[in-house]
C-alpha cells in the first residue's frame, strides 16, 4: 500500500464517508425513537399485518415486531440500510478506480512511479476504511439510542446488534468487492457505475423475488443478499458464521481478481 496516496484519498473522501455514516446513524436513531410507539400499539400493528400476504411480509422482514431487535431489523436493516450501503459501495468503488482512469488522473499517478498493484490495493483500503467508518457510526448511534430509548424488556442484546452490523459490513465488503472488480475492468465511469449498480439491483431483486415467490426461492442462492438476514440474527436463528465466511470469501476473491486484472490490462493513458 502507498501511504501518501492513502492519506490523500482519505482526505478527499472523508466527507463522503462521514456523510453516509451520519445519515445511517441518524436513521437508526429515528427508527429507534419510534419503537416505543409501536410497542404501545403492538396488538393493532399485528392485526394490520394480518391483512398482508405472508410472502410479502417475509420479503420485507415484517413477520414480527415483538421486540426492538425484530423492529429495527425490519424497519431499517432489512430495507433502508441495504439501499444506503448499496449506493455507497457501488459509487465509491467506481470513483476509486474507473473514475481515475476516465478523468485521466490514473496517468498522473502512474507517472509518480507508484505501481498499479499499489494503486489498486491502496484504493481498496480506502473503500474498506469508508465501510468501517460508516458501520462504526451506525453501530454507535444504534447502541446509544437503544440504551437511552428502549427499556430492558424490549432491548436487543449487544451481541445480536453487533452481529447484525458485522454481517452487514461483510455483505458490503462483498458488494464493494465485485463493484471494485467491475471498476478495475472498465475505463468509462458511467459504464462501470451502470454495470456495478445494475448487478447489485439484480441481486437485490432476485433475493426479494425468491422470498415472495416460493417456487423460485432458488434464486436467492445466487445472490449475496440472501446471506444477510438481520431478523433471524436478532431472533438467534441465523447461521452467522457460515454467512460471514462465505461473504468474506466472495470479497477476498473479488478484490484479488480486481488487483490482478488491473495490473495486467491495457489502460487508455
Amino acid at each position: 500500500m502507498n501511504f501518501p496516496l492513502y492519506k490523500q484519498m482519505m482526505k478527499s473522501n472523508i466527507k463522503l464517508f462521514l456523510g453516509f455514516g451520519l445519515v445511517s446513524a441518524i436513521y437508526v436513531v429515528l427508527m429507534t425513537s419510534l419503537f416505543p410507539l409501536f410497542a404501545d400499539n403492538l396488538d393493532e400493528m399485528e392485526s394490520m399485518m394480518e391483512l398482508f400476504p405472508d410472502s410479502l411480509l417475509r420479503a420485507l422482514g415484517l413477520e414480527a415486531f415483538g421486540n426492538y431487535g425484530q423492529f429495527i431489523s425490519a424497519e431499517y436493516y432489512g430495507l433502508f440500510y441495504l439501499l444506503i450501503l448499496g449506493v455507497f459501495s457501488v459509487m465509491s468503488a467506481v470513483q476509486l478506480l474507473a473514475k481515475l482512469v476516465d478523468r485521466g488522473s490514473m496517468a498522473y499517478l502512474l507517472s509518480t512511479r507508484i505501481s498499479r498493484v499499489q494503486i489498486a490495493f491502496t484504493q481498496m483500503m480506502v473503500l474498506l476504511s469508508g465501510l468501517i467508518i460508516i458501520h462504526v457510526l451506525n453501530f454507535g448511534g444504534g447502541l446509544a439510542a437503544g440504551e437511552l430509548l428502549i427499556d430492558e424488556q424490549n432491548a436487543i442484546a449487544m451481541k445480536d446488534f453487533f452481529q447484525i452490523n458485522f454481517v452487514g459490513f461483510l455483505l458490503f465488503f462483498a458488494v464493494g468487492g465485485y463493484s471494485f472488480l467491475v471498476s478495475s475492468l472498465l475505463n468509462d465511469e458511467r459504464s462501470a457505475l451502470a454495470t456495478a449498480g445494475g448487478l447489485t439491483f439484480l441481486f437485490y431483486g432476485m433475493n426479494m423475488i425468491g422470498k415472495i415467490v416460493t417456487d423460485v426461492d432458488w434464486l436467492r442462492n445466487i445472490t449475496p443478499f440472501s446471506l444477510y438476514e438481520p431478523g433471524k440474527i436478532a431472533g438467534g436463528d441465523a447461521e452467522v458464521w457460515t454467512s460471514s465466511l462465505i461473504l468474506t470469501g466472495i470479497g477476498i476473491l473479488a478484490y484479488t481478481l480486481a488487483i490482478l486484472l488491473f495490473r495486467h490490462r491495457n489502460l487508455p493513458l
